[in-house]
C-alpha cells in the first residue's frame, strides 16, 4: 500500500509546523522580554512608576482584585455587552446587505447614506445614542451595535455584489429563483468576507462598550480605565489594558479557529 502523501509533501509540511512553532516562540520572548525589562526598568527607577506602573505591581493588583471578586464582575459586564453588541451589530449588519442586494433600487438609494456613515467618527454619536436610548447596558450594547453595523453592511455588501455574474446566469439559466441564488451561490460564496467582518467587528464592538463605559457605566472594563486616571493609580489603567487586550485576543483566536473549521468542511 502507497504512502497517501508524498516525502515531498511531508518535508513541506514539517517545515510549516516548526515554522509556525518558530513564531509562536518567538512571539512569547517578545512578550517576557518586554516585560522583564519593564519591571527591571521600575524596579531601578529609571522610569517613573507612578506614570507607567510595573509588570509586578499590576499582577499584585490583579491577584487582589480577583480575590475579592471585582474583577470578574466588571470583566463580565464588559464581555457581555460587547458579545451582544457583536453578535446583533453583525448579524444586523448582514440582513441589512442581503436586503440591498435584493434591491438594487434601494441600494442606489441608501449608498450616499452609508458612505457619510462610514466616514463619521462614530464614537462621537455615543453620547447621542445614549441620550436617546437611555444610560446602562441598553445605551452601550446600541453604542456597540452602531459602531460595527455600517462597515458589516458595507464590506457584506461589496462581497455579494463582487460573485461572478456568469454563475448567477447559468443558475437563472436553470430556473434558480432569487431565493435560491442567494442561499445556493452569494452565501457560501461571501463566507471569507464574512469571517474577515466578523475579525473586524469584535475591535469595533470593544470600541462601541468601551466609550459607552467611558460615559455612563459604573462598572465594567471602560469604567476601571476611568476610575484609575481619575485617582491616579495608573496601575488599575494598566491591568485593564492587559485584560482586555487579552480577552480581544482570545474572541479573535475564536473567530480564526471557526474560520478553520469552515474552510475545512468546504474542501
Amino acid at each position: 500500500m502507497s504512502n497517501k502523501y508524498s516525502k515531498e509533501h511531508e518535508i513541506f509540511v514539517d517545515k510549516i509546523k516548526r515554522e509556525k512553532k518558530s513564531i509562536l516562540i518567538t512571539q512569547i520572548s517578545v512578550l517576557i522580554i518586554g516585560l522583564l525589562l519593564w519591571e527591571i526598568a521600575a524596579q531601578f527607577k529609571w522610569i517613573d512608576t507612578f506614570l507607567t506602573s510595573s509588570p509586578s505591581a499590576i499582577w499584585k493588583l490583579f491577584l487582589n482584585y480577583m480575590k475579592n471578586g471585582q474583577l470578574m464582575k466588571h470583566v463580565g459586564i464588559s464581555v457581555y455587552e460587547t458579545i451582544a453588541g457583536f453578535i446583533f451589530g453583525t448579524l444586523l449588519g448582514i440582513i441589512i446587505a442581503i436586503l440591498l442586494w435584493w434591491s438594487n433600487f434601494w441600494a442606489k438609494v441608501l449608498d450616499p447614506y452609508l458612505v457619510v456613515l462610514n466616514s463619521l467618527p462614530k464614537t462621537a454619536l455615543a453620547p447621542i445614542i445614549i441620550i436617546w436610548v437611555g444610560a446602562g447596558y441598553k445605551g452601550i450594547i446600541v453604542t456597540a451595535i452602531s459602531i460595527s453595523i455600517v462597515v458589516t453592511i458595507m464590506n457584506m455588501y461589496e462581497s455579494y455584489k463582487s460573485v461572478d455574474e456568469d454563475k448567477i446566469k447559468l443558475l437563472q439559466t436553470f430556473g434558480a429563483t432569487k431565493f435560491q441564488v442567494l442561499r445556493k451561490l452569494i452565501l457560501p460564496a461571501s463566507i471569507p468576507s464574512m469571517i474577515s467582518t466578523l475579525k473586524i467587528n469584535i475591535g469595533l464592538s470593544w470600541v462601541g462598550v468601551i466609550v459607552g463605559e467611558f460615559l455612563v457605566s459604573r462598572a465594567g472594563i471602560g469604567w476601571l480605565i476611568v476610575y484609575g486616571g481619575q485617582v491616579f493609580k495608573l496601575d488599575i489603567v494598566m491591568m485593564s489594558i492587559f485584560i482586555l487586550g487579552l480577552i480581544s485576543a482570545v474572541m479573535y483566536k475564536l473567530i480564526s479557529i471557526l474560520e478553520d473549521k469552515l474552510f475545512k468542511w468546504s474542501k
